[in-house]
């Protein structure tokens, strides 16, 4: 037997015929209109007023701006492209700028080779026997010593009375060319100062520390200078003008 009873099933004859009732509602309801011939004539008679108001009422246009604020006008539509960039490109350019910055910082400068071989130089030169070819404080020893090793004539001096005693001097080789290492003492300190022919324009000093090592480097006269020692920044600057004053 149906659940529904006349009174239920009127009720829900709109609902459908405009099909807005679930499938077990609408199960019922069709189970109901075969059983009771009373609702059947009136479930007819309902969907024929349907059918004469869709076919013969008169129809108006709205106006445009019921139209707009009934229904809006959709935006236009956006490819996925475009959403990709307006989405993400924000985040590239940022990351890719971070991202510069990074590789901006991490990658060595045109100068920073010649700091690290400087430094691995250095340390070299205080294992063993290599720190002089040639062992005197005396400038007009040490300096002749490198004529015809060199293709330039690197400045010698002694720096005693001021605390910087000439230990002596060899060849070393950095950024693939031969290059003049004097040794310097500095209490039990060593100082390595190296002398390389320059092509670029002279250059201001710069003090940084590679490795635990303070190094002090400037470029003049078509000459680039490097001292490395574990003494004290302050002191590695103030030799370093010592050798800038040329005594």
């Amino acid at each position: 037997m149906n659940e529904l009873d006349c009174t239920v099933c009127r009720t829900l004859i709109h609902g459908y015929l405009d099909k807005e009732l679930d499938p077990a509602a609408t199960a019922r309801v069709a189970g109901h209109l075969a059983e009771c011939a009373a609702c059947a004539r009136e479930h007819e008679q309902a969907a024929r007023l349907v059918m004469a108001v869709r076919h013969k009422a008169v129809h108006y246009t709205a106006p445009a701006s019921l139209t707009a604020r009934v229904f809006p006008p959709e935006p236009p539509k956006v490819s996925v492209i475009e959403r990709w960039r307006s989405w993400f490109a924000p985040v590239f350019s940022a990351t890719a700028l971070a991202l510069a910055m990074v590789l901006f910082v991490a990658t060595p400068g045109s100068e920073q080779p010649l700091m690290d071989e400087a430094v691995s130089s250095h340390v070299r030169s205080l294992m063993g026997e290599h720190l002089n070819d040639v062992v005197s404080s005396d400038r007009h020893t040490v300096k002749p010593w490198f004529t015809g090793k060199l293709d330039f004539s690197p400045p010698v001096f002694d720096y005693k009375e001021q605390g910087f005693p000439l230990l002596g001097g060899r060849l070393d080789y950095l950024q693939h060319q031969t290059t003049a290492a004097l040794s310097y003492g500095r209490a039990k300190h060593i100082i390595n100062v190296f002398i390389l022919p320059a092509s670029e324009a002279d250059k201001p000093r710069q003090t940084q520390t590679i490795r635990g090592f303070n190094v002090v480097s400037w470029q003049e006269n078509h000459l680039r200078y490097v001292l490395v020692s574990d003494v004290e920044k302050s002191e590695l600057e103030a030799f370093g003008q010592l050798l800038k004053n040329g005594g």
